[in-house]
């Protein structure tokens, strides 16, 4: 079933399996997404395609500086016809949640997402309504454009379990994209290719995916190394660290194995890491966050089995 959303994506977007594969980890995890790229590199189509390969309920919102946050999570009204209030659902109350240009709403919208992206629940009017399971958001940003922008806060970074950058195709991909969208689209031959219940019953095996102390010390090592670099202001937190240990268990799923492998932790610690980072003021000039994230892997020994 994975491997059809991974066929049935690649319908529309080309080249792009790693990503993808990286999406399936997300919800596989309990875990959301954040699209981070210059604009027109096909981020929007990515998460219309994967929400329409999941048998769910989908919805779309486009952040702007009026954003408010009534308009993501409700509201509670007085209604004058029954003189009670009662309790109007926001469009948050989907399976996948879709946030174009997430940082262009204002901190006080912003916020509003950090119940419901952490405790997967909303709270109106004094009462705590749980969003649908599964549920996912999956935000996109372009991080060039600062104009009309607020940088998202490390609280809601560490909210989201990786970050996905696409990047430009090469020119053969782009001239075979060409011909492939010259007639028609091939996003209207998407459709659903599991459902909501199986994505449930499939993160139930994903805990039971073995985690030696051998990969838990070298995860353990990984993290630990982050909140020493003498360019990180802050370092990855216990819940990057919880959601780095259940990411591996997914790709190690995926891949059809019931164990963790050093490759899982690798494939996934820029993804899963680099966003996490708070560099300090010499940081900022003298390096990059996916800089770091190297030269911590790169310094780290690796386990390898006794024989």
């Amino acid at each position: 079933m994975l491997r059809d959303i991974v066929k049935n994506i690649s319908k529309v977007m080309i080249d792009k399996e790693t990503e993808i594969e990286l999406m399936i980890i997300a919800i596989l995890s309990d875990g959301h997404i954040l699209l981070e790229d210059v604009p027109g590199t096909g981020k929007t189509t990515m998460a219309k395609c994967f929400s329409k390969s999941i048998d769910g309920t989908f919805n779309r919102l486009q952040f702007t500086p009026d954003t408010l946050p009534s308009d993501i999570v409700g509201q509670e009204y007085f209604d004058v016809k029954t003189s009670e209030f009662k309790v109007r659902k926001g469009p948050v109350f989907n399976h996948i949640l879709l946030i174009d240009e997430i940082n262009r709403a204002v901190p006080r919208t912003q916020s509003a997402l950090l119940e419901l992206m952490e405790e997967k629940q909303v709270t109106l009017g004094g009462v705590t309504h749980p969003l649908p399971k599964p549920f996912c958001v999956i935000a996109t940003q372009n991080p060039f454009d600062s104009i009309g922008t607020f940088p998202l806060p490390d609280a809601q970074l560490d909210r989201f379990l990786l970050t996905i950058r696409q990047g430009y195709p090469s020119p053969e991909k782009e001239k075979e994209m060409l011909r492939r969208f010259r007639s028609s689209d091939p996003f209207d031959i998407i459709r659903s290719v599991i459902t909501t219940e199986e994505i449930i019953q499939l993160k139930a095996r994903v805990r039971e995916v073995m985690v030696s102390e051998d990969i838990e010390d070298y995860v353990m090592e990984i993290v630990q190394k982050t909140r020493k670099h003498a360019f990180v202001e802050i370092g990855v937190s216990p819940r990057g660290a919880l959601a780095y240990m259940r990411a591996i268990q997914s790709r190690a799923f995926l891949h059809g194995r019931d164990f963790c492998t050093p490759d899982d932790v690798k494939a996934l610690v820029m993804p899963l890491l680099a966003h996490r980072l708070s560099l300090n003021v010499e940081g900022e000039v003298k390096t990059s966050k996916e800089a770091i994230i190297e030269e911590i892997l790169d310094n780290t020994s690796v386990p390898v089995e006794t024989p």
